[in-house]
């Protein structure tokens, strides 16, 4: 497994993935608004967004730089999950969303791919100086209260997120 920035290349795996969770009925995270851009625009000026987002000195206002990535399964070069990793915080983020989203296709859950694709975010986190990352879940989300629990989540707090409407845990990991 590698996180693989993504490329004009994966354009029909990118949208294959996405319309896995429109199928399934899931909820999509992660994603650097994949998703939303498919309904309105083209997977090309997603690319254009993702690449505009690591221009620090260029940042849309209210917006934070990020790394997005998919999480790619190097036998058959299937994305198996995406990650958004934001390297700063604004007062949102820094309260309902935290450092990292991301999801992983439903036919490829209860793999442990979250986990593995969390702790490589981490390292990114890591990498650029970040000692301490917030990650945050539905408290419904089992699933992915365990993922950041394996990798190391101290629960900072638990609120009802207006934005989100559902009960917010938010985890402190440190680096």
């Amino acid at each position: 497994m590698k996180l693989v920035f993504p490329k004009p290349e994966y354009k029909d795996k990118a949208i294959d993935y996405i319309n896995e969770f429109i199928e399934y009925g899931s909820e999509i995270n992660g994603s650097g608004s994949l998703d939303r851009y498919l309904l309105e625009a083209t997977y090309e000026e997603w690319l254009e967004k993702v690449i505009s987002y690591m221009d620090i000195a260029n940042i849309p206002k209210g917006k934070v730089p990020d790394l997005t990535y998919f999480y790619v399964r190097e036998e058959d070069d299937r994305i198996v999950g995406m990650v958004n990793i934001r390297l700063a915080l604004n007062d949102f983020l820094r309260n309902e969303a935290g450092h990292i989203g991301y999801s992983v296709r439903p036919t490829e859950r209860r793999k442990h791919y979250a986990t593995e694709m969390l702790r490589s975010s981490l390292e990114v986190l890591k990498a650029i100086g970040i000692k301490e990352a917030l990650v945050s879940c539905d408290k419904e989300n089992v699933a992915s209260k365990g993922v950041i629990l394996n990798c190391g989540g101290i629960l900072k707090n638990e609120f009802y997120s207006e934005t989100f409407e559902e009960t917010i845990q938010m985890y402190v990991i440190n680096l």
